[in-house]
């Protein structure tokens, strides 16, 4: 894979800017194709998957497009879900960081719609939205359409298999014709190519597809979590399986740079590697790795490629790739010349889908794995300690330490067992720190579930008076909530869903916000109330 970096893509200092606060080094496959071709003004046919970088491929350089002086609406980039739609807003804003005057602005079913009427009064010049509540809007006058000079189309092919055909082609028929169109999918199914030959002039068509990857003789295993104990999962694995050398892939160099000084806060012996380092700095980092002085070594991709080291027992993928192909070349650092290897996945939240992705087209399969507990990790290390006490009780004289531990014992009152713990003690060293349990992932949103995880002094029960009975599932309320209040999913705590009522934990200083955030929300079309529950 040939590396294009963004530099070398024409594109202004706030978006570059912007990029490199997002940690990124070098441009995807698809987004190295694409960006050019856009920002030439032409339309574009992009076949590339889910994972590939393909909101930046397009969202770059409908930025640079953008006239924050002109409040009129001059973008829509069209989704096929709310989820969707939200996770390339967020992106987009990103991108637009340092573009002031630039304000994204999504749209979606199940979302107040009085609430993006003011967003859209106020002044936006870029709408993310499905087709389905864009539409509402048309037919309101509350989205106009005369100044817009880009559409793009996300993963046409999911929207044209969730029946939005029609809205796609109304909606398109109102923007003004001398437009650029973009349209990436999947798939390239009949119905796509006719969308392409009535509403696009000309295009281009890129094609980022995947190779069938394999991947052999490498036992792969992921683990749920949240973000914020990543550091932690990471030490109890190094502690239990005990790697001579392992590689750690980060997805941005900020995320690097974070993770070594942790890593050396608890004593390991870590060094990192990435795009901002001299060749002298990258020599001795790489230097100290063959020769075994550093253990671990925390890369980004770019900077890893070239890594040529036999002896690496563990891959860990601190952060999931976007892509498949970034995946191989990761875990093929171990397992090299014959030998076996292992690679850790850490997964969070939506990451899931990412990871079956990777499965899918790698053909590959990578098992869920609990994260081991400190009662786990205790046992492998007393085990390791009592494997070199005999080893040494074996091959070298003790009699005059033998000696110095009777005189002792009987000088004081503990036994012989005493005394042995509490050398164990001394060697196992710092017990480490809890997990909130984080193993409810997308799939258990997906089949309507209970949603169980721990809750504790910092959270607040709010009660809902809707319930299975009304056909809602534990994702509907998650969704409602997360969606209604800004609050992160991964932060809304236990959903327990009776017949007629459902109480759900949120952070206790976001209660208030949630109940008055939902007071005029609607779950699957009815009418709810929210309140704090009675203290038990």
């Amino acid at each position: 894979m040939e590396t294009i970096r963004f530099e070398d893509l024409g594109l202004s200092e706030l978006v570059l800017k912007a990029v490199t606060d997002m940690g990124f080094e070098s441009a995807s496959p698809i987004q190295g194709q694409a960006i050019p071709i856009q920002l030439e003004g032409k339309d574009i046919i992009g076949q590339a998957q889910t994972g590939t970088g393909k909101t930046a491929a397009f969202g770059i350089p409908l930025l640079e497009k953008i006239d924050p002086n002109n409040k009129k609406l001059q973008a829509i980039v069209l989704c096929p879900t709310r989820e969707l739609a939200i996770q390339v807003a967020e992106e987009m804003r990103k991108l637009a960081k340092y573009m002031h005057g630039i304000k994204v602005l999504p749209i979606y079913g199940g979302q107040d719609i009085v609430k993006q009427i003011r967003g859209l009064k106020a002044g936006t010049q870029v709408v993310i939205g499905t087709p389905g509540r864009v539409m509402d809007h048309m037919r309101r006058k509350t989205v106009k359409m005369d100044q817009i000079h880009t559409v793009i189309l996300d993963e046409a092919d999911e929207m044209l298999n969730m029946g939005f055909v029609e809205d796609i082609e109304t909606i398109l028929s109102e923007v003004p014709q001398e437009r650029q169109t973009i349209m990436f999918s999947a798939t390239m199914p009949k119905e796509i190519q006719d969308i392409a030959a009535k509403f696009q002039k000309d295009p281009e068509l890129i094609r980022v597809l995947k190779k069938e990857l394999t991947v052999p003789r490498i036992e792969q295993f992921y683990y749920m979590m949240k973000q914020k104990d990543k550091l932690e999962v990471m030490s109890r694995l190094l502690n239990m399986y005990q790697p001579k050398l392992s590689v750690v892939f980060c997805n941005t160099k900020r995320q690097v740079d974070e993770l070594v000084i942790g890593l050396q806060g608890k004593g390991y012996f870590a060094e990192g590697l990435h795009g901002d380092l001299k060749q002298t700095q990258r020599d001795r980092v790489m230097y100290g790795f063959r020769n075994g002085k550093t253990a671990i070594l925390v890369a980004t991709d770019v900077a890893a490629r070239g890594i040529d080291v036999d002896d690496v027992e563990a891959v860990f993928n601190y952060d999931i790739p976007q892509d498949e192909e970034y995946y191989v070349h990761r875990i093929g650092r171990t397992g090299r010349a014959g030998r076996t290897g292992v690679a850790f996945n850490f997964v969070v939240g939506r990451e899931i889908y990412k990871l079956r992705d990777i499965q899918r087209y790698c053909k590959t399969k990578i098992q869920e794995k609990q994260i081991p507990s400190l009662n786990d990790v205790r046992g492998i290390k007393i085990n390791s300690i009592f494997s070199q006490v005999e080893k040494i009780m074996q091959e070298e004289s003790l009699d005059t330490l033998v000696q110095a531990v009777e005189e002792r014992i009987q000088s004081q009152e503990y036994t012989n067992s005493q005394l042995i713990a509490a050398f164990l003690k001394m060697s196992i060293g710092e017990e480490g720190e809890e997990i909130e349990d984080a193993s409810y992932n997308a799939s258990e949103k997906k089949k309507g579930n209970t949603r169980g995880r721990k809750s504790n002094g910092r959270m607040t029960r709010l009660f809902i008076n809707i319930g299975r009975n009304q056909g809602v599932r534990p994702g509907d309320i998650l969704g409602a909530v997360a969606g209604e209040s800004g609050i992160s999913g991964d932060s809304i705590g236990s959903i327990d869903m009776y017949d007629k009522y459902t109480f759900v934990d949120v952070p206790k200083d976001s209660a208030n916000k949630v109940c008055k955030a939902m007071k005029k929300c609607k779950i699957k079309g009815k009418s709810i109330n929210v309140e704090i529950a009675n203290k038990k």
